[in-house]
């Protein structure tokens, strides 16, 4: 209790031995939190995880407890043991009805779900705003004409020119291509891998023009128009919207939510002393994936878990996909300017996911550059720092592979504040973007399938709205039900509360206060609001 440690000097303070902590009294991370943290390998070339196995084993510091919602759900009495298709769409209709009345959003969607514009808004801002990216070159194994999308494009124009002014966009699900499909209820499931063209027309809407169901072109694999008769391009789209439903879950939503937080937790307990200023800045954002990444892998994702027993991403699927997004993350693709000029929606209008996003980053990369520069006052200081480097080492030698842009040192300060706007970002406003929408878009379930009980049609002509049902899951798969919160940027911490600290709290709520009330005021003229990005809204870290 002798050791003095000036208040004022910081970048002396993340030096002393965490120990020195304990001795007067400051808050850190338990002792039993540092020896838990070891990695553990669950799937060969996906980010390790910690290695323990079950919620218990987690020290006090890393545990939480959640509110139940309280939801009434016997209305799915009498659903959830029926293990056979829906026999038409009032019993699907009777179901939303208890369940989507008062979701003014879940409505909507009801209402417009077979509309082509609708189908377009929901790449853009439903759950899934990750995969759409602008194209200025056809895939080669997509099997269209200049000729057969011409009645789809303006008057006067061509493909290529449609192509070269940016208004031509893509969907490509070939991460799906060839993975194995669940067994569910005793009946085989179904996977596609669909390419899906669309176009931003004249009235300024996206829609879609052009979808092929398997990504290998042949006589069997036709491409569907809106031209078709209307059972064939609306099954078509249900095809689109549950291979979107896989990619979200497994290839988006969790690696790039839950698994970042994980990653950033375990190497942050290892290698940052709970004195070093990026420990105490992160772990409020990151430290509960570790419980709700283990409540995951024993339940959700686990031998008769929710995609065991419903999804077309059964056992067999899980590794084969988890695999396949990790290889296919990127650095850039993790950091939202970077990733939205790289897919061309940067400066699309009809994006409110990437106007608010953007909008967040910027509040959150100010906050963390003041942050860092508290701490840092020379670049030279950040390549002197061996913990944040052994920190960004560990990472990457436990995370994702080399060649995914990923940075393997830190040079600048502002590489350090880059780094950990994407992790803040990824665990708090992303996951709520990709988490809290959920519910929904898939009160509906046409509009949201976890599973499909036949193969993508081989022909068109082939189904009527009435075959339509029998594609989509069985009643019990789709009856199976889906608090208390700390909002972003909102700390319980005693580091946040004093004078340097406070101020930069105070100053980054400032600013997402501003956002809020700028989305409220735009959600207000919107006959679909987008709220998911909100800040007020936003929670501060992966807890649910």
């Amino acid at each position: 209790k002798s050791v003095d440690i000036p208040h004022d000097d910081r970048r002396q303070e993340r030096f002393i031995f965490p120990l020195v902590a304990t001795a007067v009294g400051l808050d850190c991370e338990s002792v039993f939190s540092r020896c838990c943290s070891r990695w553990r390998m669950t799937v060969d070339g996906v980010p390790q995880c910690v290695d323990l196995n079950s919620v218990s084993e987690l020290g006090p510091n890393l545990r939480y407890t959640r509110k139940s919602s309280g939801a009434n759900l016997t209305y799915l009495k009498g659903f959830t043991c029926r293990a056979e298709a829906w026999t038409n769409f009032s019993e699907l209709e009777t179901v939303f009805t208890h369940s989507g009345h008062q979701n003014s959003i879940a409505r909507f969607v009801q209402a417009h779900w077979k509309d082509d514009w609708y189908f377009s808004h929901q790449c853009l801002n439903g759950c899934n705003p990750l995969l759409l990216r602008q194209t200025h070159i056809l895939p080669s194994n997509l099997s269209v004409t200049a000729n057969m999308l011409r009645p789809f494009l303006p008057k006067g124009s061509s493909l290529q020119r449609e192509l070269q002014e940016g208004r031509i966009y893509l969907l490509d699900y070939e991460v799906l291509d060839g993975v194995p499909a669940n067994v569910v209820n005793g009946k085989q499931m179904y996977l596609s891998a669909p390419l899906c063209l669309l176009h931003l027309n004249q009235q300024s809407q996206l829609v879609p023009i052009a979808i092929q169901l398997q990504q290998n072109p042949g006589p069997q694999n036709p491409v569907f128009l809106p031209s078709d008769p209307g059972s064939d391009w609306l099954l078509a789209k249900i095809w689109v919207r549950a291979s979107d439903f896989q990619c979200h879950q497994l290839v988006l939503h969790y690696p790039r939510t839950h698994v970042i937080g994980e990653l950033c937790c375990v190497a942050t307990l290892r290698q940052l002393p709970d004195l070093h200023p990026l420990h105490q800045l992160l772990m409020p954002h990151v430290k509960t994936s570790l419980q709700i990444n283990l409540q995951a892998r024993t339940s959700l994702l686990a031998a008769d878990g929710v995609f065991d027993k419903a999804m077309d991403s059964g056992l067999k699927t899980l590794p084969v996909l988890l695999s396949r997004a990790s290889a296919k993350t990127t650095y850039w693709s993790l950091c939202i300017p970077d990733d939205l000029k790289d897919r061309g929606l940067d400066n699309l209008p009809q994006s409110y996911y990437a106007q608010d996003a953007l909008k967040v980053w910027d509040a959150l990369h100010s906050f963390v550059v003041s942050w860092v520069n508290v701490y840092y006052s020379r670049d030279d200081d950040v390549q002197l720092d061996s913990e944040l480097q052994h920190w960004i080492t560990d990472i990457n030698t436990h995370g994702f592979t080399h060649n995914s842009g990923f940075p393997q040192s830190f040079n600048t300060k502002a590489e350090v504040s880059k780094f950990v706007t994407m992790i803040i970002f990824s665990c708090s406003p992303l996951h709520s973007a990709v988490n809290f929408s959920q519910l929904d878009f898939a009160l509906w379930m046409p509009n949201c399938q976890v599973a499909m009980l036949r193969p993508p049609p081989q022909v068109k002509g082939g189904v009527t709205e009435d075959d339509i049902l029998s594609f989509l899951p069985d009643v019990n798969s789709t009856c199976r039900p889906a608090h208390d919160s700390v909002p972003l940027c909102h700390y319980n911490e005693a580091i946040f509360a004093d004078g340097a600290h406070r101020r930069l709290v105070e100053e980054v709520q400032a600013q997402l206060a501003t956002i809020s009330k700028d989305i409220v005021e735009r959600n207000s003229r919107l006959e679909l609001p987008y709220p998911y990005l909100c800040p007020s809204h936003i929670e501060n870290s992966v807890a649910i």
